[in-house]
């Protein structure tokens, strides 16, 4: 019962610890995870808003200098001074509206001292700037003082945003009016919204009043980022930037501050499409007096959290199991360790069998070879018989006449005669040199084989046969050297037995022809074919089994299946098909090993 207790406790302590430790591995992973994802998304907003402030500084100096070289131009001076003759405004407006086209911005206009505009690039479209009073813009009472004017403002007239550039036109050192130069500001926004999509994040531009007039999404646009009291939205209304568009808050937690010394910030933004949070990054652009904002959404990094912290607790987990499995290892260790011994010698054993099993095949394959050789030997004997008895017949012959030489004393003819008795001895050698060699047990040994010396060793044994049977030979040899790599007597033997074959298989043919060719590119193929009666489609199929034989084959049972095996033992193959004009033509295929052109 004590032990019990002990162990139940042993158990919930440990379950106790585990837990502890799943939950410090979740904390931890989730606060390294959230601070490291929001420092490498605040990296890269800071690449991206410096590009975005360049793009934009680029689009707008574009523009900056057009205003100054265009006040040089006389035109513009006359048109001031004489500003009362039809035919120099109507010339006027012709100039600007030439140069609006040119320059590609939105609008360029013409005011005299008092802000009434007096020419206009639009001052033939119902809605024209001309005798509109600008005087309460900022950037007409910048020129007006003689300064360069820059101001963004929603236009008054045109009810589009435009960002302008004025400058003073001079007459012997007095200002008489202020030329202006409208940027259409939503082609820089669509530009610049299509680097936010591709880069994944948003922007937004707000202005000194903290009032947002360019963003990627529509419903942010014409926000303030900073609640709108009673004096702002006067003063608001005042300035006439924004015209008659109604300005709204824009729902951020925590609150906007633009003046804290950090410039990232997570927001939490809301809209009709709900609530998201933004890592904020916000940059001032001097020359436009704007604040640029960068806006990374932070929903793919907590998106990203759960399945990591998954794979952490995971982790930890098989940690923790590794950690129990090892300490109940260790208990078994001895255990195992003798049943992996015992597994070892079994298997020692078991392999010792199948070495055993695998030397019985080899040497009963080496045997079956060998009886198959012997008795393809068996089958020529009596052509081999003829053969030999020739020679020795004439040895015979040659003998007896060189014996009656002698003894009359004809020693030159004597001499003739042992002359060609051993060249008749040496024939004899040939002959049965070759025999011997074939009917050799081979050893298995693979070494570079010469084709057409092969070729013609098997020729030699079946040469008596062929004589025997009236079987006519075409030989096509190659030239040069033409080597491949495997056993010269197996390579042999299978010559032999198809040879031997195909003269079996002309017994009922009239004319006997059997044709030998060698062939060689990338491999050799050596084709034999005769005049026989070829193979039977039904027989394709089953030619090369083991103890198969056909009528018109009369031959060993087991012959062609051992070539198949030696020819593949070559990394080679043996097929047969039937000739057009008759007969079989069998194609032994293997790869070159060596070949030299004469």
């Amino acid at each position: 019962m004590l032990s019990f207790s002990t162990t139940k406790k042993r158990k919930i302590v440990l379950s106790i610890m585990l837990i502890i430790g799943l939950l410090l591995t979740l904390k931890v992973t989730y606060w390294y995870l959230l601070e490291q994802g929001t420092k490498s998304i605040a990296e890269q907003s800071e690449k991206q808003i410096n590009e975005l402030v360049i793009f934009i500084d680029n689009a707008l100096s574009h523009y900056e200098n057009i205003p100054a070289v265009l006040a040089q131009n006389p035109i513009l001076e006359q048109g001031l001074l004489d500003q009362r003759n039809p035919q120099t405004i109507e010339k006027l407006n012709a100039y600007l509206s030439e140069l609006q086209q040119v320059t590609e911005s939105s609008d360029i206009y013409l005011t005299d001292a008092l802000g009434v505009a007096i020419a206009a690039s639009n001052w033939d479209v119902p809605n024209s700037f001309i005798n509109h009073d600008y005087s309460f813009r900022p950037y007409f009472i910048d020129a007006i003082s003689g300064k360069s004017g820059r101001y963004y403002a929603v236009g008054t007239s045109s009810n589009k945003r435009g960002f302008y550039f004025a400058n003073p036109v001079y007459h012997k050192g007095v200002v008489l009016g202020v030329v202006v130069v409208k940027v259409d500001i939503s082609l820089i926004e669509q530009q610049s919204s299509g680097i936010a999509i591709a880069s994944q994040y948003e922007f937004m531009i707000s202005d000194p009043d903290n009032i947002v007039f360019l963003s990627s999404i529509n419903s942010w646009r014409f926000n303030s980022l900073t609640p709108l009291t009673q004096a702002k939205r006067f003063a608001l209304n005042s300035s006439k930037r924004y015209a008659n568009r109604p300005i709204g808050e824009l729902s951020i937690t925590p609150n906007f501050a633009l003046g804290e010394s950090s410039t990232t910030q997570v927001y939490q933004i809301s809209s009709s499409e709900g609530k998201e949070k933004y890592l904020e990054r916000h940059q001032l652009m001097p020359n436009a007096n704007w604040n640029v904002h960068i806006l990374a959404p932070m929903k793919p990094l907590y998106e990203s959290l759960p399945p990591i912290m998954l794979l952490a607790a995971t982790l930890y987990l098989l940690l923790a199991l590794f950690i129990i499995y090892s300490l109940e290892r260790r208990k078994n260790f001895l255990r195992m360790r003798q049943a992996q011994n015992l597994l070892e010698q079994r298997v020692k054993e078991r392999t010792l069998e199948l070495e055993q099993a695998n030397t019985q095949l080899k040497d009963t394959q080496d045997e079956l070879i060998q009886a198959a050789k012997l008795t393809v030997i068996g089958s020529l004997s009596a052509s081999i018989n003829h053969e030999l008895n020739q020679p020795l017949a004439a040895l015979r012959s040659y003998a007896q006449n060189t014996q009656t030489f002698i003894g009359r004393n004809m020693i030159e003819d004597a001499s003739s005669n042992i002359k060609i008795m051993i060249e008749l001895t040496d024939r004899l050698a040939d002959i049965i040199g070759q025999f011997k060699s074939f009917t050799r047990k081979s050893q298995g040994k693979d070494n570079a084989t010469e084709i057409n010396q092969s070729i013609e060793q098997a020729l030699t044994i079946v040469q008596p046969e062929m004589d025997k049977q009236g079987v006519k030979l075409s030989l096509k040899l190659l030239t040069g050297k033409c080597q491949i790599w495997g056993d010269k007597v197996r390579l042999q033997q299978v010559l032999v037995n198809l040879i031997s074959n195909a003269i079996v298989a002309m017994h009922q043919s009239t004319e006997r022809q059997l044709q030998i060719k060698v062939y060689c590119d990338s491999k050799v193929n050596i084709s034999i074919q005769d005049s026989g009666p070829g193979v039977r489609e039904s027989q394709m199929n089953k030619i090369f089994e083991p103890y198969y034989t056909t009528s018109e084959r009369q031959g060993l049972g087991l012959g062609l299946s051992i070539s198949q095996r030696i020819i593949e033992s070559m990394q080679g193959s043996i097929t047969v098909e039937n000739a057009i004009p008759g007969g079989a033509i069998f194609h032994i295929i293997l790869p070159l090993y060596l070949r030299e052109e004469v």
